[in-house]
């Protein structure tokens, strides 16, 4: 939830800080403000991500379980490839 609650803020930060510098003028401004913007769209996917991952652990923790074994255990055969 603090993810996305984070990626919200910088979103509206970067809308505010888009707004300043083109009333300004400053185009410099302009381009942090969008960054900023995309930055905590970004952020915000990723915390839906997570929310939707803790959702899927709660509901079903055997099926969780196994996809965390299969992924572990396809990193230890790539790993030990090396």
């Amino acid at each position: 939830m603090f993810e996305r609650t984070e990626g919200a803020m910088q979103n509206i930060a970067g809308k505010i800080q888009d707004a300043v510098g083109s009333a300004t003028g400053n185009v410099g401004t302009q381009i942090e403000g969008k960054a900023r913007q995309v930055a905590g769209r970004t952020q915000q996917g990723y915390g839906e991500v997570l929310a939707q991952l803790r959702s899927a652990a709660r509901t079903s923790p055997i099926a969780t379980l196994a996809v965390v074994a299969c992924v572990s255990f396809v990193a230890g055969s790539l790993w030990t490839r090396r």
